[in-house]
C-alpha cells in the first residue's frame, strides 16, 4: 500500500505558528533573538528551548526548597516556590492556548518569573533590599533577570542561559522597579507581550487562592473566618450549589477549584472583550495599548482587592507566619554581614568574583541563591562553635 509521503514529514514548528496563532500573538520566528547569537535547533522553536533551558537550570531546582509563605519544615503538603511556579504555568499555558497566543512562550515566561526569589520568602527579599540598600537594592524580577544572564553557568561559550529577549523582557517589566536604567532595554519597548500579561495575571490569582488554600491546611486560619469575605462567600454559594454540603477532604479541594475557576473564565472573557475593544491586531498594537488587557474584570478585581486585604490581615501578619519571616530576616541580615567582613568565607566561586564586581553584590547573589535550608546550614556553619565546616 502506498502512501503520501508527506505524511512522514516532520513538523515545522514555526509554520505551525504562524497557521495557529491569532495575529496578536508573539511569533517565535519574530524573536528579537538572544543575547549571543546560536545557531536555531532542528526542531525546538527558540521559545522551546528557552523553557528547556530554564526547567534544567540550578535556580529552577532550587525552587523546591525555598519558601512561598510557610517554610518547608511546616509540613509536606504546602507549596513551595517551584509548585507554585508549576502551577502558574499550568494555568497560564491553559489561557494562552485558548486565547491563541504562543504556548510555549507563555510558559517559559511563567516558569521563570520566580527565579529570582531568595529564601525565605518576602522577608528574604526586604532583608537583602535593606542590605543593599546603598548598593543598587534588591528586587526578586531584577535579580531573576541576573541569574538568567550572568549568574547560571552551564555554557561554555557565554554567561548565564542566553534566553530570548522577550523572555528577559518579561522579567525586566515584572520588576517593581521598571525605572531602573539597567532595564530601559527591555522596559522602553511599551506593554509588555500578551503572553507576558496573561503569565503575571496567572500569578496573581494562583497565589490568591493557594495562600489561603495552605493557611487552612495547617489551620492558620478555618472557613468560619473568611465567610464575610465576599470572594470566598460567592463560590461557596457556587459549590453549594452544585454538590451541597461537603466533607472536609473534598471540601477545600473543591473551593480552591472553584476560586481558580471562576478567575479563569473572568479572565478569558474580560482579555476577549479588550481585545476587542481596543481593535487590537497584532503584537504593535499589543505593546501601544494604553491599557493591560489581560486583566479581570471590574468585579473580580475588586473582589480580589478584598480577598488580598483579607490575606495580610490574617494569613501573611500571622504570628507564626511572622516568627517564620523574622526567624529567616535575622538569618540573612547574618549572612550577609558576615561575608562582607570576611569574604575568604565564600566559596571559591564566589570568591574568585570579588575582584570582578563589588563586594556587597557578590555575597547579595550567593545569599539569594541559597535555598532555605542550605540558609541555616551556612547560619550554623558560621556561628554555631561545633558545627561541621
Amino acid at each position: 500500500m502506498s502512501q503520501d509521503d508527506s505524511f512522514f514529514e516532520p513538523v515545522n514548528w514555526l509554520d505551525r505558528e504562524d497557521e495557529t496563532l491569532a495575529p496578536y500573538a508573539m511569533r517565535a520566528r519574530h524573536s528579537r533573538g538572544r543575547r549571543h547569537p546560536e545557531e536555531p535547533h532542528p526542531f525546538r522553536t527558540p521559545y522551546q528551548r528557552d523553557r528547556d533551558r530554564i526547567i534544567h537550570c540550578t535556580a529552577f531546582r532550587r525552587l523546591m526548597h525555598k519558601t512561598q509563605v510557610l517554610l518547608t519544615q511546616t509540613g509536606d503538603h504546602h507549596r513551595t516556590r517551584l509548585t507554585h511556579t508549576l502551577e502558574v504555568s499550568q494555568i497560564a499555558r491553559t489561557i494562552a492556548r485558548r486565547l491563541g497566543l504562543n504556548e510555549d512562550l507563555t510558559e517559559a515566561i511563567a516558569l521563570s518569573h520566580d527565579l529570582g526569589h531568595p529564601p525565605f520568602g518576602h522577608a528574604g527579599e526586604e532583608a537583602l533590599d535593606e542590605c543593599m540598600r546603598e548598593h543598587g537594592g534588591f528586587e526578586h524580577n531584577r535579580h531573576g533577570l541576573r541569574i538568567v544572564e550572568v549568574l547560571e553557568y552551564p555554557y561554555a561559550e557565554w554567561p548565564g542561559l542566553n534566553l530570548t529577549w522577550e523572555v528577559r523582557e518579561a522579567l525586566a517589566q515584572h520588576s517593581k522597579r521598571r525605572a531602573d536604567p539597567e532595564l530601559a532595554e527591555y522596559t522602553a519597548a511599551g506593554r509588555p507581550l500578551l503572553e507576558a500579561q496573561l503569565a503575571d495575571a496567572a500569578d496573581s490569582l494562583a497565589y490568591d487562592v493557594h495562600d489561603v488554600d495552605d493557611a487552612l491546611s495547617v489551620g492558620l486560619i478555618t472557613p468560619d473566618d473568611l465567610k464575610d469575605v465576599p470572594f470566598w462567600r460567592t463560590a461557596l454559594d457556587q459549590v453549594r450549589q452544585r454538590h451541597g454540603d461537603l466533607p472536609r477532604e473534598q471540601f477545600q479541594p473543591t473551593m480552591a477549584r472553584a476560586l481558580i475557576n471562576w478567575q479563569v473564565s473572568d479572565l478569558l472573557e474580560h482579555t476577549c472583550e479588550r481585545l476587542g475593544r481596543h481593535h487590537i491586531r497584532s503584537v504593535e498594537d499589543v505593546r501601544r495599548c494604553p491599557e493591560l488587557l489581560a486583566a479581570p474584570g471590574p468585579q473580580v478585581a475588586s473582589l480580589k482587592v478584598e480577598w488580598e486585604q483579607f490575606l495580610s490581615r490574617r494569613v501573611y501578619r500571622h504570628h507564626r507566619v511572622q516568627r517564620m519571616a523574622l526567624k529567616g530576616r535575622r538569618v540573612l541580615l547574618a549572612l550577609f554581614a558576615e561575608f562582607c567582613r570576611a569574604p575568604q568565607l565564600l566559596p571559591e566561586r564566589y570568591f574568585r568574583r570579588i575582584a570582578e564586581s563589588r563586594p556587597e553584590r557578590t555575597v547579595c547573589d550567593y545569599v539569594a541563591g541559597m535555598t532555605d535550608r542550605y540558609a541555616q546550614d551556612e547560619y550554623l556553619r558560621l556561628f554555631q562553635p561545633y558545627s561541621p565546616v
